[in-house]
């Protein structure tokens, strides 16, 4: 059976970017992958749009106010089960909380108060999508397949042809075989659409 790897999206905020470091190994200590990073210095303006399902409530300026306050670091992390794992390795929201039901959570060992909770995460598939999208623009969000899904793909889509490439890079012998055979693949891509010549016919 297929198992299909989620994404989630991380933030370490304001107050525990001198701790980023330690958080990031925290984060890959506890089986995730970091598949985009960039760190950010988010305008008011869009600290309202990421945060705006919290518009209305009496917290929402100063949270507003303390997102745009300095840079962040924002992440993609991929897991089986993402969303679940990132919540519970983060903890409640509210760090005293934290302390009685999630000891040694991130929000636990990082958080100050309900606003400077030392990190973000997405609460659900639908917000993790949307979270992603709106800090990685260019973030594709086809589901990650393992085991299985991703030995069925490389056989039948995948080593065909790169056995081919292998093939005629043997018998070429190029002196630089990386970028010849990156060219190869290029031109004999089966996933590449072939454009007929136009044959322009002489007056």
């Amino acid at each position: 059976m297929s198992i299909t790897v989620e994404r989630t999206l991380a933030i370490i905020k304001p107050d525990a970017m001198d701790k980023a470091s330690e958080i990031e190994d925290i984060i890959l200590r506890h089986g995730f992958m970091i598949l985009q990073k960039r760190k950010v210095h988010l305008s008011p303006e869009q600290a309202s749009d990421f945060y705006v399902d919290h518009y209305g409530k009496m917290f929402f300026p100063s949270l507003v106010s303390y997102m745009s306050s300095a840079p962040i670091i924002v992440m993609v992390l991929s897991k089986e089960d993402a969303i679940e794992s990132w919540k519970n390795l983060i903890g409640p929201a509210n760090p005293f909380k934290a302390r009685e039901t999630h000891p040694r959570s991130l929000r636990d060992s990082y958080g100050k108060d309900q606003t400077r909770n030392a990190v973000h995460g997405s609460t659900n598939n639908h917000m993790a999508e949307r979270e992603i999208h709106f800090l990685f623009h260019d973030a594709i969000l086809e589901p990650v397949l393992t085991q299985l899904s991703a030995k069925d793909y490389l056989e039948s889509s995948v080593n065909s042809t790169l056995l081919k490439g292998m093939t005629e890079l043997c018998k070429v012998k190029p002196k630089d075989a990386v970028t010849w055979l990156a060219d190869w693949l290029s031109v004999n891509n089966p996933n590449k659409p072939k454009i007929a010549q136009e044959v322009v016919e002489p007056n």
